[in-house]
């Protein structure tokens, strides 16, 4: 029988590869298995060498708290005087329009003397511990390419959202619960399912959807006793692996196998973690789990189990606006000042309850949180209670996970049209985000059609003046 030969092995250095003993191939490979061994291991484990950070992180785990709808940011962190001195008058671009003062009252809060609207009195209490960006700017005031922009950095649907790329860069901690989560209400953002969407990265790190009311994922609970379980995955396993090996190997068959070996994993662990029974009397009132207002305590539940997400070693997990409960998003291009109140009284205090319960645990210094919309709203409108798409300026905010607490950042001109310094992007913030993640943003590629992709694309840069 002839030797083993290795493709790499040369004599003198041509080109005809030489046979090797046994022996010596054992020895030349000794540390390739233990390679091979460890690679086994960290498959059960979640873990990928490509997983690695860049960098020393800051954050363990974002929280992405999306405000659906885009928030007025002059009616919540962006103070304008100026609309107060004239409005009612027309808007110099539109005789139809006039300029809309807030129907709200601003005031400084805890000692870095942050700017929030009496809209927001919960998470005013939180003062010190947000960065607001005042000079954040979108592409198209449309909703549906606003969301897809805020979550993928694209307008077109197919690319991968913010959540699968911090699924695929760093993995998860819990080989029992997937690296990215949405917490919904049952509805789909006008962007789509893409919006939540994998891509064209392995269907393993799109997001697993969790809902407020009722199951919050379907059959969480095991359709059979004993190894009756254990024994159909096995056989379904076996299956799939057969028709997956037909094809010469199928990254959609092979990723179809890991997500349904995870759905069988997470029916041990998923029940646990998001049991709120567990909870003390003063955790439920911190986040208003006991509210009168049924949406206000199912926002509060999606609240708390994303501070338990995080505990259980999930990367990046989503709270979604409580839209299709509440009947309506932030959109509001009419009844303004009672619909920001609704939607602010249904999440506000649940959010400044995640912000001090991260705290009071020690977890926020290592727990990134962004606030944000798609867009803000016009300073301007046709009439006088409401305010219309804008994109070229708006606010949203940071907390933990190595942001600097109690700062605010960039500013936009007197009205809050455009951004006056410190401009920044969607391109960004996500950049931003993946740093404080531990990734670089130019690093983070997948190849695809031919070329590397980004979330990213060519823009981007960390806004360091946010940073600790």
């Amino acid at each position: 029988m002839s030797q083993p030969i290795l493709p790499s092995s040369r004599v003198g250095g041509g080109d005809n590869p030489a046979p090797w003993s046994r022996r010596g191939m054992l020895h030349a490979s000794s540390t390739g298995f233990g390679w091979l061994a460890f690679s086994a291991l960290a498959k059960q484990v979640g873990l990928r060498a490509a997983w690695e950070p860049h960098f020393p992180p800051k954050a363990r785990t974002v929280i992405f708290l999306f405000m659906d709808g885009g928030v007025s940011h002059v009616d919540s962190f962006d103070p304008k005087p100026s609309l107060d001195k004239y409005a009612g008058q027309p808007y110099p671009a539109d005789k139809n329009r006039k300029w809309q003062k807030s129907p709200w009252k601003f005031a400084r809060h805890g000692q870095s003397g942050v700017w929030v609207s009496e809209l927001f009195p919960h998470i005013a209490s939180c003062a010190d511990d947000i960065a607001v960006v005042r000079s954040i700017k979108a592409d198209l005031p449309i909703h549906s390419t606003g969301v897809l922009f805020l979550h993928t950095g694209n307008n077109l649907a197919g690319r991968p959202s913010l959540g699968s790329w911090m699924s695929y860069g760093l993995g998860s901690e819990n080989q029992n619960l997937p690296g990215y989560v949405v917490l919904s209400f049952g509805h789909v953002p006008v962007g789509g399912m893409e919006t939540f969407g994998s891509g064209f990265l392995p269907a393993t790190h799109e997001a697993t959807i969790l809902r407020a009311e009722g199951p919050p994922i379907e059959n969480i609970v095991p359709s059979g006793r004993g190894g009756t379980q254990k024994v159909k995955l096995g056989f379904l396993r076996d299956l799939d692996g057969a028709f997956s090996a037909r094809l010469g190997g199928n990254e959609a068959v092979d990723s179809a196998i890991r997500n349904q070996e995870l759905a069988a994993r997470m029916q041990s662990l998923v029940p646990d973690v998001l049991d709120e029974s567990r909870e003390s009397r003063a955790t439920r009132e911190l986040y208003g789990l006991d509210d009168k207002d049924s949406v206000t305590r199912l926002y509060a539940r999606q609240c708390l189990r994303a501070r338990r997400l995080a505990e259980s070693g999930v990367r990046f997990i989503q709270v979604n606006c409580p839209y299709g409960l509440s009947n309506g998003t932030w959109d509001q291009h009419g009844g303004l000042k009672a619909g920001h109140e609704k939607n602010a009284r249904q999440t506000e205090r649940a959010i400044a309850g995640l912000i001090k319960d991260l705290k009071q645990r020690g977890m926020l210094e290592s727990t990134l949180l962004v606030w944000s919309g798609e867009f803000g709203r016009t300073p301007h409108a046709p009439g006088p209670d409401g305010r219309d798409h804008h994109s070229t300026c708006f606010s949203m905010f940071f907390a933990g996970g190595g942001v600097k607490g109690g700062t605010t950042y960039g500013t936009s001109d007197e009205f809050g049209m455009y951004p006056a310094e410190n401009p920044c992007d969607m391109h960004d913030m996500h950049a931003t985000i993946l740093h404080l993640a531990g990734l670089h943003h130019e690093q983070l590629t997948f190849r695809h059609s031919g070329r590397d992709f980004r979330l990213t694309d060519v823009h981007g840069k960390v806004l360091k003046g946010l940073l600790l």
